[in-house]
């Protein structure tokens, strides 16, 4: 297996996952310098997410009009042109607008990236392709906590965004090297009516929940905007079945594999959006820390993360796909909630063990159901799989976000007092209730779902072999 594409295309991970574990860390003291509340940044959380959500759907269109590898590149430098921009911010409009900027760039990267490496690596060696990526993306999260700590701690949380820079110099570079020139092609006209229905949907739902809770807003602005996105989502199922050719065809789902990963993984990835914004706020708000103390205990959860690169394709061959996700379901879903027990008294190392377990789950869920989702997808609708499992991977990620911050607000209102360590612990346990029903979708899989791509049933070839 070629294994300089995967890497290569990890840097738009790496870049992702830093920037939003730094963010995620450095909350607080942004939300102070800016003059808004932790929660009413969520904002600039969920823009970014609002802007994937909204701009992933073209992103398999463009790939394969003008050519994946120049998309992939053009992504990354509106990426880094949106981190500089984050920096020079002094305003929450112009931070959560910079955001949104990142975010444009950020819908071309990922699911370019994935497209790029589904057409250029055989089925059978797709899990360790998958576990490969996942590599730098998980050095994101193992740094960026840490990293934005000491920096938000001992100099200005302006520099965290600078970070973004020279990586993504570095992929330019690289992917004009390395990458593999996939041939465009000339698919059908674009789907504005369709584009303009799912970015309504995408951006009114997320938005609408962002902004529901929000002090500054009355909730009817909210309610108002998130139905409107439902509203759209449905007329959008209407029009898919309509359309010759819709920007996300639905019929897609049809395939049993894809259906299930991708709706499980929409459903535990909520969980996955939530814990990154409530850990660091628990630790400091609630515990006392400082940013660098809570980054270094947060960055455990890519630590448990980055072991699963070495056993993956062994485990999945040995079980499964099925019972492997669903295990990695259940016990991801109750180490959550094992966050809910943690008070200033308990041991940093008990809480970092739990963040390893609970940050092998994670990874293990998350190798195995993008692996599951192309398992049974040939070359000719990958970009348009690509895209659906992104646009529904980012909605839920920001719906996280947006639902975590509503159950703190709507604690602290019920309590009449600023947030206290109790409304966080509400907060992961009813996260964690929601990501158990992940495993629900999965109960329906054949047993020996996606076998081509796990190797279950069959002799597993060794590492050298491959």
């Amino acid at each position: 297996m070629n294994r300089i594409v995967p890497l290569i295309l990890a840097v738009a991970l790496f870049m992702e996952q830093m920037d939003s574990t730094v963010i995620s860390t450095a909350l607080p003291a942004i939300a102070a310098d800016l003059g808004v509340g932790p929660i009413t940044l969520k904002l600039a959380l969920t823009s970014y997410m609002v802007a994937l959500a909204v701009f992933i759907p073209i992103s398999g269109w463009m790939a394969d009009r003008f050519g994946a590898k120049k998309i992939f590149r053009l992504a990354i430098v509106v990426f880094v042109i949106g981190s500089i921009f984050c920096a020079v911010s002094g305003s929450l409009l112009e931070f959560v607008l910079s955001r949104f900027l990142q975010g444009m760039g950020g819908a071309m990267m990922t699911p370019v990236g994935r497209l790029l490496l589904l057409r250029t690596t055989r089925r059978s060696d797709l899990v360790s392709a998958m576990a490969l990526l996942t590599i730098p993306a998980l050095i994101g999260p193992l740094t960026g906590p840490p990293i934005g700590g000491f920096i938000t701690t001992y100099f200005t949380w302006h520099w965290i965004f600078i970070i973004n820079v020279p990586i993504g110099i570095v992929g330019i570079w690289l992917s004009g090297i390395y990458l593999p020139a996939v041939e465009a092609v000339r698919p059908p006209p674009i789907d504005w009516a369709g584009f303009f229905l799912i970015a309504m949907a995408a951006a009114g739902t997320v938005f609408g929940l962002s902004v529901v809770s929000l002090p500054a807003l009355p909730p009817a602005f909210g309610a108002t905007a998130t139905a409107l996105g439902i509203a759209c989502g449905f007329l959008y199922v209407q029009h898919a079945r309509r359309h010759p050719a819709p920007i996300l065809r639905l019929d897609l789902f049809r395939n049993d594999a894809f259906r299930a990963a991708t709706t499980s993984g929409t459903i535990f990835r909520i969980s996955t959006g939530a814990i990154p914004f409530l850990m660091p706020l628990m630790l400091q708000l609630g515990f006392g820390l400082n940013p660098f103390q809570s980054g270094m205990i947060t960055f455990a959860g890519a630590l448990g993360a980055l072991t699963v690169k070495f056993v993956a394709r062994r485990v999945f061959a040995a079980t499964g796909f099925k019972i492997t996700l669903i295990t990695a379901g259940v016990f991801g879903a109750a180490t959550t909630a094992v966050n809910g027990f943690f008070t200033p008294e308990t041991s940093h190392a008990l809480i970092i063990v739990f963040l390893v377990v609970s940050g092998l789950c994670r990874s293990f869920f998350f190798t195995g159901g993008n692996a599951l989702s192309y398992s049974e997808i040939d070359d000719a609708q990958a970009s348009q799989a690509t895209s659906i499992a992104s646009v529904l991977q980012q909605v839920s990620l920001a719906l996280g976000v947006a639902f975590a911050a509503f159950i703190l607000e709507a604690a602290s209102v019920m309590s009449g007092s600023h947030l206290q360590l109790a409304d966080f612990h509400l907060a992961f346990f009813v996260v964690a209730g929601v990501s158990l029903f992940a495993v629900v979708p999965l109960f329906g899989l054949r047993r020996d779902a996606g076998a081509a791509v796990s190797g279950h049933g069959r002799r597993v070839e060794t590492e050298a072999a491959e």
